[in-house]
């Protein structure tokens, strides 16, 4: 199984700051299932949980929203 960027790196975090992802989950307010959902979609997924998540183990996130002309 290929493993994206995100879910590689959660992981690493994850290990580092000594949580696990279900411990990530009930800190965020959500589950371990739900977080493991979320690093495994292969676009990548943004919105508030992932957020929270990346707070929550320490990273700084900057949105940048990018207007495309879809003519």
């Amino acid at each position: 199984m290929i493993k994206n960027n995100i879910e590689v790196d959660v992981k690493i975090k994850c290990v580092e700051a000594g949580k696990t992802q279900a411990q990530l989950g009930e800190e965020i307010g959500t589950t371990g299932k739900y977080v493991n959902r979320i690093i495994k979609k292969p676009g990548g997924v943004v919105n508030k949980t992932f957020i929270s998540m990346m707070n929550a183990l320490y990273h700084d996130i900057e949105l940048t929203y990018v207007k495309r002309n879809l003519d």
